[in-house]
């Protein structure tokens, strides 16, 4: 880290992270840092220690009020760095500014604070974070005037909260929901779909529901990968995954009176379920009943309702068969934050090659396959072929060519009745 005299932006960001959003894995936490960050070095010729970059990844250029915060993330803060303890269901929106010294030794403490205030537009929280040593009092009179927080960071790391915020209620923008569902337990993670068939993830509601043992009743009748089949339908809504135990949802609870509804009884659904084991053919076509159910399990899921939108739009513009390249090159166009965060793997070294620094798109990255996330390019996109929705399977990254990979729609509809019925509609 820094020297005890300096502690450049990108090292007290880092120690602000780590205080604010200690362990990824939490459940209901999701941050990012801007991809500005993920420069090679900050002050001139002084590079940016590697250790440094690893506790600020991973990178993306989300846009809060009137710019783009230095760290932008949700979790469920600690009381000692809100001034209320209880803020609703939801854990806060949070946003920080970090300033550090600069390479004269100045610190543009009030610039800070004013840049946070600016994202109280669009976030439950702000912060400025800078060296506890150029924090005057006036600066910190300033902050709490406007209720942003101040983190104060020492030369050792260690973060101390010196001025509070209240949590405050917001609008909510496209940038901000993209943050948001990431840290849900419907968010794209690296295992978020272990598997590609949505029988496996249907299953679960019902082994659960089953009087044996979930996964044994699981692993019998329908798959081995019983936590990838869990983590699936959690993903999907399907079921709760929380440390008390797994619940079902209320949509997981209507897979089982589907099934009810057909069978004499849950193991007499699962049984029907075996039986598709190990099929090629799409799932809806091998049963069409079940693959309607998939259909709107699959529509549940918020990506799914965007994907389908945008490849309409697409459709519109005449764009029949699009890759998967112009597919991300088109989302990013409309929703550069969810498209970031949907498609392309969370790792330093794959965000610095797909955004510069700006957090501008760098197109030709996206002809490697291995950029992409594989939960969204191969089990969710399978997925949607097997629900009816796509045309294609996905495709392991690996063994994934972006320039040929064809995601369009099975039944796109038409764009001349689509404006037609508008145009009906807005005369009644």
């Amino acid at each position: 880290m820094a020297s005890a005299a300096s502690l450049p932006e990108p090292h007290v960001l880092a120690h602000a992270k780590r205080r604010l959003f200690p362990d990824a894995d939490e459940p209901d936490t999701y941050s990012v840092v801007d991809t500005q960050f993920a420069a090679d070095e900050w002050l001139p010729g002084t590079p940016i220690p590697a250790d440094v970059r690893a506790q600020l990844a991973p990178f993306n250029h989300v846009q809060l009020g009137g710019g783009y915060p230095d760290l932008v993330g949700v979790r469920r803060l600690e009381p000692d760095l809100l001034a209320v303890e209880r803020f609703g269901e939801h854990p806060p929106l949070v946003a920080v500014e970090a300033k550090g010294h600069t390479a004269d030794g100045f610190v543009d403490v009030e610039r800070g604070i004013v840049q946070a205030y600016d994202r109280l537009h669009e976030a439950n929280a702000a912060y400025l974070a800078a060296p506890t040593s150029a924090l005057s009092q006036s600066a910190r009179t300033l902050a709490r005037e406007l209720n942003v927080g101040v983190l104060g960071v020492a030369a050792d790391g260690s973060v101390e909260p010196l001025e509070v915020p209240r949590v405050v209620g917001n609008r909510t923008s496209d940038d901000a929901s993209a943050i948001r569902f990431q840290a849900t337990a419907q968010g794209v993670a690296n295992r978020s779909f272990g598997l590609n068939h949505p029988k496996n993830y249907l299953a679960y509601p019902l082994a659960h529901y089953h009087a044996g043992d979930t996964e044994t009743v699981l692993e019998e009748h329908v798959v081995g990968a019983t936590v990838s089949a869990r983590r699936g339908a959690a993903f999907l809504g399907l079921v709760e995954d929380a440390p008390a135990g797994v619940t079902l949802t209320p949509l997981g609870e209507e897979v089982i009176r589907f099934a009810l509804h057909r069978y004499e009884s849950v193991d007499a659904s699962l049984e029907a379920v075996a039986e598709w084991k190990g099929s090629r053919r799409r799932f809806c076509d091998l049963a069409p009943e079940w693959g309607l159910l998939a259909r709107r399990v699959v529509w549940a899921y918020p990506a799914t309702t965007l994907l389908v939108e945008e490849l309409q739009a697409m459709h519109d513009e005449g764009v029949h068969t699009p890759s998967l390249v112009d597919l991300v090159e088109w989302l990013f166009t409309h929703h550069p934050t969810f498209t970031v965060e949907l498609f392309v793997r969370g790792t330093d070294d794959v965000r610095s090659r797909v955004l510069d620094a700006e957090g501008a798109l760098r197109a030709a990255a996206l002809a490697d396959g291995n950029v992409y996330h594989s939960p969204t390019v191969f089990q969710l996109k399978t997925m949607l072929y097997h629900a009816g929705i796509l045309t294609d399977r996905g495709r392991e990254p690996n063994r994934l060519d972006p320039t040929a990979d064809v995601w369009c729609l099975r039944e796109p509809l038409d764009p001349g009745r689509r404006v037609a019925a508008l145009g009906r509609d807005e005369h009644r």
